[in-house]
């Protein structure tokens, strides 16, 4: 069993910050590429900022400037810096990840693995 645990949300006023963390655990053989999506009320969830599978960092733009990702490797954990908040960055933040896990000696490619997310919330 594979799990991607996020925390660090809460709400803070805005031009505060936060940091979120996502924890990877279980079965896993091996991490591809993760990264950090958000959802706020009544629209889709969007792409915030991820590492591809060469470890490039790459951030939407509406975060470029302000938020920070960082991962530790050896732990599996991925980190979302975020500075200079706004009400607009307000949403559920889901962690994401493109993982190899490993049960009983077979390998299995989740090409799209979710966390159950954390909220942030930025009051103006």
């Amino acid at each position: 069993q594979v799990q991607l645990v996020e925390s660090g949300g809460g709400l803070v006023q805005a031009g505060g910050s936060l940091r979120l963390s996502c924890a990877a655990s279980g079965s896993i053989f091996s991490i591809n590429t993760m990264g950090w999506y958000r959802q706020a009320p009544g629209k889709q969830r969007e792409f915030v900022a991820g590492f591809s599978r060469g470890g490039r960092s790459n951030y939407t733009d509406s975060v470029k400037g302000r938020f920070t990702i960082s991962r530790d490797a050896t732990h599996n954990t991925l980190y979302l810096q975020m500075s200079s908040l706004k009400p607009d960055d307000t949403a559920v933040y889901y962690c994401n990840a493109d993982l190899v896990a490993r049960y009983d000696g077979t390998y299995y490619h989740e090409r799209d693995y979710w966390g159950q997310g954390t909220q942030v919330t930025v009051s103006s």
